[in-house]
């Protein structure tokens, strides 16, 4: 259902230049090593970088440089309509993993480090392995990404992250007037896929630096490093969604592949947010809306409802 009445926020937004707008060493060392892949394709395998030139769809307007193949556009995805097709992709099989996309070099990196490391004090003395033979079992498990069902109910209104509720309340929201906020604490042996919690058109995303506060205290919310998006409900008219991704005392990593434009489905992954964290759903109007979680609830993206869409 297209929206006349609502124009999406401009776009490309200065603050929000990759997925990952808080940057980040990993990502740094990322990038460096794929301006590094692409000065050696292009030097080593020509007909490679021809033949994915020739695949390639759309244009690369909008990147500061000329993409070989997917896995350049890994950040930029948000920034440019540059893609390839699946069946063109030779790297589509990375979405497939069930582990986050945006999350494998951490997981290679990280995971990865402390499994070595923990072989190598294991072949000195077995038990001094254990620690980080653990560590990067954590590590492996957090980064997991498992499929996800939504309910048949079409009225309800899914979870946008695993965790467990910590607030619910009425609130004056700034964008959208009166309206009901949903608060997930994630912790870190929690799924940290963010999903779309309704079908409908991102009409902004909007994203604040800030501090790292522990995600428990309510203050996270309004101090800490955050990035919303905004959703206008494909049905019923008038009906607006947001959900804030907040980073938290150790989660330093907020991300967001969708831009202003973008069409989600109920339960499709947006975005994640790395180590512990704190996400939020703020559902609008409030007479619009019937919360079905309380306190204490603990719920699954995509999968466990929310609230309820009633008739005007």
């Amino acid at each position: 259902m297209d929206h006349p009445d609502i124009v999406p926020a401009a776009w490309p937004n200065p603050a929000v230049r990759s997925i990952q707008p808080g940057g980040g060493v990993v990502m740094r060392l990322e990038l460096a090593w794929g301006q590094l892949r692409r000065h050696l394709l292009r030097r080593f395998f020509p007909a490679y970088v021809r033949q994915m030139r020739q695949l390639r769809c759309g244009s690369p307007a909008g990147l500061d440089f000329d993409p070989v193949d997917s896995r350049d556009l890994k950040y930029f995805r948000n920034q440019t309509d540059c893609h390839w097709r699946i069946s063109d992709d030779p790297f589509a099989w990375r979405e497939r993993l069930p582990f986050a996309r945006d999350g494998l070099a951490e997981l290679v990196l990280l995971g990865g480090g402390t499994l070595v490391l923990a072989c190598c004090l294991a072949a000195w003395w077995w038990p001094a392995g254990l620690p980080m033979l653990v560590v990067s079992g954590l590590i492996i498990w957090f980064f997991r990404s498992p499929p996800r069902i939504s309910p048949r109910d079409t009225s309800l209104a899914v979870s946008p992250a695993d965790g467990r509720v910590v607030e619910v309340v009425a609130v004056d929201d700034p964008d959208f007037g009166p309206a009901l906020r949903v608060g997930i604490f994630l912790s870190i042996f929690n799924v940290h896929i963010n999903r779309s919690p309704w079908p409908g058109a991102v009409t902004q995303i909007t994203y604040r630096p800030g501090k790292f506060l522990n995600a428990l205290l309510p203050e996270s919310a309004r101090e800490n490093e955050s990035l919303e998006l905004m959703l206008a409900a494909d049905e019923p008219d008038g009906v607006r969604l947001k959900v804030k991704q907040i980073t938290g005392q150790f989660a330093r990593r907020i991300v967001c592949r969708s831009k202003p434009g973008d069409r989600l489905e109920r339960g499709e992954l947006f975005g994640m947010i790395k180590l512990g964290s704190r996400t939020e759903l703020v559902l609008a109007p409030a007479d619009r809306w019937q919360v079905q979680v309380q306190v204490g609830d603990r719920l699954r993206a995509g999968a466990s409802p929310i609230a309820r869409v009633l008739e005007p």
